[in-house]
């Protein structure tokens, strides 16, 4: 099978660029290893599965001052935003000595808005616009291998089989750490290039979040925002999560680094973090209807050991992701490659739609007839 294009990674970045191409009339194919589109994008509802109206235990929210790229994307698909909810007190808790202290809240600008429905209302609706015989879930890409002017990827089935595929321009929509810890090269990417791939942090992946769900957000009554730090944990910062539709929580991002966490186990730090939104909250707090816990350094799609320990922030690099013999037929297009805005959706849909242009281009360099064919 030969095709112009594959994609692989479903994620922001993977589907934006799918209905780019599909809009464009260029053939292609979309991969993704998960049984499950959006990578890590994944918006839960009460029962810890996907929802169309969940919790963000990914990325939760977008800035339209500075994000300019995604919020006209979903404008595009009616999706409406709202904002964060930052009315009321903040709470500190400094050390267990001392009781936890309120203070007011300062206004942040620019202010946080997050997605009607959670940030999985984009992925769906990329989704609803790509014809289903594009996608294949469940699939990995474990080699590329140059074959003239052709790259032949390999791809395991979900029973574990292989299969190769064909394409004249393969896409990765994956983190470069990702890239290089999971598909092999022939020939080999430059090592210099490969280093710096190792080096790129992966946006979210040395991340943990904990969300309690409740009956009613109890503490905004109290006049409290939801939003609080801690110099204690196992939560350091801590919001309102309740959704657009009402359903209250509040979550916070887990302070122990990757490794402990995957010493200590889940149910420890779900119990304290409980015990935690008690002492800042009041008792109100002490009986969640549900929790949900996402630790994405343990998404073996997401992480890989260099991401046990957080390095910071992926930056804007406008070297080239792609070089020497891979240049003409190779592309990166993950969140960690914007040159305006990597590790954030924002930087996802960016890549994304920078490397659409290109091939657009290069499909309308191909497509013209030459000048003495025109003539015949």
């Amino acid at each position: 099978m030969s095709l112009p294009v594959v994609i692989v990674g479903g994620g922001i970045s993977g589907l934006t660029l799918a209905h780019a191409m599909q809009s464009a009339g260029v053939e292609f194919v979309l991969i993704e290893g998960r049984d499950r589109l959006g990578g890590r994008i994944l918006s839960a509802g009460i029962d810890g599965l996907p929802s169309e109206d969940g919790f963000d235990l990914g990325p939760s929210w977008v800035w339209p001052e500075i994000q300019p790229v995604l919020c006209s994307l979903a404008e595009s698909f009616g999706i409406r935003l709202f904002p964060q909810n930052d009315d009321g007190d903040i709470v500190f808790e400094r050390s267990a000595s001392v009781a936890p202290q309120r203070f007011p809240a300062l206004q942040r600008e620019p202010r946080s808005m997050r997605i009607m429905g959670g940030t999985a209302s984009i992925i769906a609706a990329l989704k609803s616009r790509i014809t289903p015989e594009h996608i294949r879930l469940g699939t990995g890409v474990t080699g590329l291998a140059r074959i003239g002017g052709l790259v032949s990827a390999t791809l395991e089935r979900p029973d574990g089989t292989a299969e190769t595929m064909e394409a004249a321009i393969v896409v990765l929509a994956m983190p470069p750490r990702l890239i290089d810890r999971s598909i092999k090269f022939e020939p080999p990417v430059d090592p210099a290039l490969a280093r710096r791939w190792r080096s790129t942090p992966t946006w979210m992946a040395p991340h943990a979040k904990f969300f309690a769900i409740y009956d009613e957000a109890f503490w905004q009554r109290d006049g409290l925002s939801g939003a609080a730090q801690s110099m204690i944990g196992p939560l350091g910062e801590i919001h309102d999560a309740t959704t657009s539709s009402g359903k209250a929580a509040l979550f916070g991002f887990i302070g122990v680094n990757a490794t402990e966490r995957r010493r200590i186990g889940p149910e420890p730090i779900i119990q304290a973090a409980v015990q935690q939104f008690v002492r800042l909250f009041g008792d109100k707090a002490r009986t969640p209807v549900a929790t949900l816990y996402k630790d994405w350094a343990a998404d073996a799609l997401t992480a890989t050991e260099e991401d046990l320990i957080a390095t910071g922030h992926p930056l804007p690099d406008t070297r080239p992701w792609v070089s020497g013999d891979w240049a003409p037929v190779l592309m990166l297009a993950g969140s960690e490659t914007s040159m305006t805005n990597p590790g954030y959706l924002e930087g996802g849909a960016e890549a994304a739609l920078r490397v659409a242009a290109d091939i657009k281009r290069m499909w309308q360099r191909f497509s013209k007839p030459s000048a003495s064919a025109s003539h015949l």
